[in-house]
């Protein structure tokens, strides 16, 4: 009698909770709230052992509000408004998560006074996110940095200096253009309220735990572009270059490369106009820029890099080409570019079909541990952003969905997050040319008419060498 009373405790665990697959103990323990799923750990080492589990992976969740109003919320936040273009696809987007393995910091770019010089700016930005990285890694770049920028103020030359400061596999990604909110971690940075500083652009930054507790896996960050312009007319060389810093623009004109005569802007457009037949006007019309800059940051030793960056083309007279921005120089080389529908196209469905190639890698065995090939433990997508031009979407492409369908074709049931951008900034990413090949250009930093592509990964513990 004695001996059956024990087996029957084992019998009805077999046939209750104790049949379970671990699968479906997980997804059951998933739903659980926080005090309950505390309370689910202690009742066994398998239990403990899934609780565990769910704890040490990432989660994302997105959500939106139709109200433009910054003031309406707080925390980590952007918003795709300006009050000339406010409507009904209008909004704020906060995106809220947990990765564990990374550290997470939300690190301003500070302004004492509207005069300050933006130099001394990047390097005293640069120098934060590598302290913040060193202290929390080990390392001087992070991870990542999505970047949200004011929009008064050229960020190129920002993200110039990030490119030169921070290692190749560090991503940059984000919008040159926005409006946001930030609180920081770092108490001498929280300025919003503040008469003494203006913060100009916020940089949250994604840096690697040095103190990651054992069974955390690994999150990578991986990034890809679609392209949305295309190169039109021959090479110029700038003759004379004036800056105008009351509305951050700058006034050019041009021989054409390998001539001598000088064109005024009126000139300079007329011949773009007769390569475009006419067909294009001022607002999706943009120089791009040769640069070769040397960089440093405080009294480090300058190093000679290689970029090219965009100017939105304002108009001309008879003198001037106009453009936004400043950073050009006399005797930089440019060329013009244009929005064009069918070169995005083509190059957003090729960066579906390198994200499908990535995740092929990612399930392939060759992907995996050895000890973890027979239990089928495969590197994930975790969650994407997308950051798409303004420009671009329903009236750009003639349907809907399009930007967002390489990310959802390939990982259905993700969390999906994205803003429209007025210059999305895009560093370490693989830039696909019409006919899928990656171009081994010079470096492009903020783009134009382009979507950018976040992805992340999650590696699982037992996958770790």
């Amino acid at each position: 009698m004695e001996e059956e009373t024990k087996k029957k405790p084992i019998e009805e665990a077999k046939s209750g909770f104790g049949s379970l697959s671990e699968d479906i103990l997980e997804k059951i323990l998933r739903r659980l709230p926080a005090p309950s799923l505390a309370s689910a750990a202690c009742v066994s080492k398998l239990w403990y052992q899934n609780c565990n589990r769910i704890l040490s992976r990432p989660k994302l969740a997105s959500a939106i509000s139709l109200n433009p109003s910054l003031e309406v919320i707080g925390g980590y936040c952007c918003s795709d408004c300006d009050d000339e273009r406010l409507d009904a696809n209008s909004g704020i987007l906060l995106t809220v998560g947990s990765v564990p393995g990374l550290k997470v910091e939300a690190i301003p770019l500070l302004r004492r006074t509207k005069q300050a010089p933006r130099v001394s700016m990047a390097d005293d930005l640069v120098v934060d996110i590598r302290n913040y990285t060193i202290l929390a890694s080990g390392c001087t770049s992070p991870v990542a940095i999505i970047m949200f920028g004011g929009g008064d103020i050229d960020l190129k030359p920002i993200i110039e200096k990030l490119d030169y400061a921070m290692l190749k596999e560090t991503v940059i990604a984000g919008d040159e253009k926005t409006e946001f909110l930030y609180r920081s971690g770092m108490e001498s940075k929280n300025v919003c309220e503040s008469t003494k500083y203006f913060s100009d652009a916020v940089a949250l930054v994604f840096a690697r735990d040095r103190e990651k507790a054992h069974g955390i896996g690994d999150i990578q960050f991986h990034a890809a572009l679609s392209n949305g312009v295309s190169a039109i007319g021959p090479r110029y060389k700038a003759a004379s270059v004036r800056v105008n810093g009351r509305d951050c623009t700058t006034w050019l004109t041009a021989k054409r490369e390998g001539e001598h005569e000088i064109f005024d802007g009126q000139r300079i457009l007329n011949d773009i106009n007769d390569e475009l037949e006419n067909r294009i006007g001022g607002a999706d019309l943009y120089i791009g820029v040769s640069k070769h800059r040397k960089y440093s940051i405080e009294r480090e030793k300058p190093r000679s890099m290689s970029s090219l960056a965009f100017h939105g083309v304002m108009g001309v007279d008879e003198e001037y080409l106009f453009v936004y921005g400043s950073g050009i120089r006399t005797a930089d080389y440019f060329q013009f570019y244009h929005s064009d529908p069918n070169i995005a196209l083509s190059s957003c469905n090729n960066v579906s079909i390198h994200l499908r190639d990535l995740k092929v890698d990612w399930n392939s065995k060759r992907g995996l541990h050895p000890l973890s090939v027979a239990n089928e433990c495969k590197k994930e997508c975790i969650g994407g952003f997308v950051f798409a031009c303004r420009g671009r979407g329903e009236s750009f492409f003639g349907r809907p969905n399009v930007d967002s369908s390489p990310i959802l074709e390939n990982f259905p049931g993700v969390p999906l997050a994205g803003i429209y951008c007025g210059g999305e900034i895009g560093r370490g990413i693989s830039i696909l040319n019409a006919h899928g090949r990656q171009e081994e250009s010079t470096t492009r930093l903020v783009h134009v008419f382009s979507t950018v592509y976040l992805v992340l990964s999650y590696t699982p513990a037992s996958m770790e060498h």
